[in-house]
C-alpha cells in the first residue's frame, strides 16, 4: 500500500520494515547533493555531467583506476594507487575537472579533457593538465570553505617550497581528506625522519 507524507514523499520508503531506512535515505540525499554541487562546480553543468561520463567510460574500458593511473603518470618503483577522487584543480583561469590520485607515495592531478596552451610561437597545444606532487613534499593539507558558501569545501595541499594547490568539488569531500591525511601520516611514519604537518 502505497501512503504520502506531507511532503509528497512515498511513505513506504520511510515505513519501518517496510523499505529503505531514514539513514539510507540520507545518504542517498547526501550523496545527490554532492553530486550536483560537483557538476555545479563547473562553468557548464552540461559539459562536467559529460566529462564524468566520458571519464567513467574511459575508467571501465581501460580497466579500472589503476590501469588508467599507470597509463596516465609513469609509476614509481613499489607505487599502489590507493583512492581516485572527482574533483576539480582551483587554477587562475577557473576550476578544472579531472581526477585526483592518490597512491603511497604521491598526489598527482589529471584534467579529463585536454586543455589548450599556446607555446611561445603563439601555436596552439592541447594537452592534458596535470599536477604532481610526492608525498615527502608536502608540507601541509588542510580541510577549507567559502566562509560566503560553507557548502563549497576545499583541500588545500601546500609544499614544502611554498606552492599551494587547491582541490574542489569532490563528491566524496570528507573520504578525500581522510585519506589523504592517512596516507600522509603512513608515509611519515614509515619513510621520513622530518615533519609533515596534517591537519
Amino acid at each position: 500500500m502505497r501512503t504520502h507524507s506531507s511532503r509528497g514523499d512515498i511513505g513506504l520508503l520511510e515505513r519501518p520494515g517496510g523499505g529503505i531506512g531514514s539513514k539510507t535515505l540520507r545518504k542517498a540525499e547526501m550523496l545527490a547533493d554532492n553530486v550536483w554541487h560537483h557538476l555545479r562546480t563547473s562553468p557548464s553543468v552540461t559539459d562536467a555531467a559529460m566529462a564524468r561520463l566520458a571519464q567513467g567510460t574511459k575508467v571501465l574500458a581501460e580497466g579500472g583506476q589503476d590501469k588508467v593511473f599507470q597509463q596516465t603518470f609513469e609509476i614509481l618503483p613499489g607505487e599502489k594507487l590507493l583512492k581516485a577522487y572527482a574533483c576539480y584543480l582551483s587554477t587562475s583561469t577557473g576550476p578544472v575537472i579531472g581526477t585526483l590520485y592518490l597512491s603511497n607515495k604521491r598526489l598527482a592531478f589529471c584534467s579529463d579533457n585536454p586543455l589548450c596552451q599556446y607555446s611561445p610561437s603563439g601555436q596552439q597545444q592541447w594537452m592534458y593538465y596535470k599536477v604532481v606532487l610526492l608525498l615527502n613534499q608536502l608540507s601541509t593539507v588542510s580541510p577549507s570553505s567559502n566562509r560566503l558558501n560553507p557548502t563549497e569545501k576545499y583541500i588545500q595541499v601546500v609544499t614544502r617550497d611554498g606552492y599551494e594547490f587547491w582541490f574542489m568539488g569532490f563528491i566524496s569531500y570528507d573520504k578525500a581528506l581522510k585519506n589523504i591525511n592517512e596516507a600522509l601520516q603512513h608515509y611519515h611514519d614509515n619513510n621520513m625522519a622530518g615533519r609533515i604537518l596534517v591537519q
